[in-house]
């Protein structure tokens, strides 16, 4: 089933398989995407979905070293140049949009730009930057309601850039710690209004957000990431965590979402999200539904596919380092291994020279 493939809202997919995002900070000039992230992805369309890594929809969203931004003209055109390049090899590609809040380093945001959250608590650790190392994360400033307005409306933006810039949709990242997150997490929102204090509360942000990308764009260009018993930048989880996903869930599915995709970070050390909430949440929510989270195997993707757990299978390291992955997956051929010191440098190395196989 895995290489069958699959009819995701109106696009036809070539087969199963989901490149996963994944931060690679190549967007060395001005968060600008150029021609080597477009070889990147070019070379990774025999994927049936690219999702693009990370990309802030807001200078205030620009969280690490060198990641991309859409906000932009310049940014526009150095993306048609990955979307062009994922086009031609066949795969579909949607772009993550990754607004980080608080989870930034002062020295990484552009001119002009600062660090924003549901409060003003600072993120736990520290932040790589270029200019001056690893640093505390910056104060973030507590979005008031009517700014929470604005980060939306820059979200809705985003998503026509999106469009413009030859994207087939868009993902909102609601996972690991960035901003919709941090609205959803009880351990980061410690609001009291509108937009935290009790569940629904809590979801109010992301519904919000996308709510105004499915007017912006429609609804068949629009998924949602999540990660509900994630813990990457001090989430967690915490008491009535599932009922507060499912209730999420329901309304995305009632926005008629083209599709959740569910990250299951207990192969990097998270609790594993319980296979009966898996269940709960596959079966509420009525579009097409990504399993993300340790697959590296046929068999172990191709489990999922037929339980019905799942309609699509997320990879993520073996896209890095096997550009041709699906082949190799098909043919059963040795995975290259990914080189976990280039994943965040800044040039070609560990990035567009893993060969493919013979």
């Amino acid at each position: 089933m895995l290489f069958d493939s699959f009819k995701l809202g109106p696009l036809s997919l070539q087969n199963r398989t989901v490149m996963a995002p994944m931060t690679r900070c190549r967007a060395v000039v001005n968060n600008t995407p150029n021609e080597l992230v477009a070889q990147y992805y070019g070379q990774r369309a025999n994927a049936g979905l690219i999702i693009t890594e990370g990309t802030s929809p807001s200078p205030d969203g620009i969280g690490y070293a060198r990641i991309p931004g859409l906000y932009n003209a310049e940014q526009v055109a150095g993306w048609k140049l990955a979307t062009d390049a994922a086009h031609q090899g066949g795969a579909k590609i949607f772009i993550q949009f990754m607004h980080c809040g608080r989870v930034t380093g002062a020295a990484n945001l552009p001119a002009g730009a600062r660090a924003v959250g549901p409060t003003s608590e600072n993120c736990p650790g520290e932040m790589y930057t270029d200019a001056a190392g690893m640093q505390a994360h910056a104060q973030p400033h507590a979005l008031t309601e009517s700014e929470i307005t604005e980060v939306v409306a820059e979200y809705a933006q985003a998503a026509k850039l999106a469009v413009e810039a030859g994207f087939d949709g868009i993902e909102l990242h609601g996972a690991n710690g960035y901003l919709i997150e941090q609205f959803l997490n009880a351990n980061v929102n410690s609001r009291t209004d509108g937009y935290g204090g009790s569940a629904a509360a809590r979801n109010r942000f992301a519904l919000e957000v996308a709510k105004a990308c499915v007017d912006a764009i429609g609804a068949d260009r629009v998924g949602m990431r999540i990660s509900p018993y994630g813990v990457f930048n001090s989430t967690g989880a915490f008491d009535g965590v599932e009922a507060q996903y499912l209730d999420l869930v329901k309304a995305l599915s009632d926005l008629g979402l083209v599709y959740v995709h569910l990250v299951d970070h207990s192969a990097m050390g998270a609790p594993e999200v319980p296979a009966a909430f898996k269940a709960q949440l596959r079966a509420t929510f009525k579009g097409a539904f990504i399993a993300s989270g340790g697959f590296e195997t046929v068999e172990a993707a191709e489990a999922v596919l037929a339980e019905n757990r799942g309609d699509l299978i997320a990879f993520g390291r073996p896209f890095i380092s096997n550009p041709d992955l699906v082949h190799r997956l098909k043919n059963q051929l040795p995975l290259a291994q990914p080189d976990a010191n280039t994943f965040y440098t800044a040039d070609a190395v560990g990035y567009t020279d893993y060969p493919t196989a013979a």
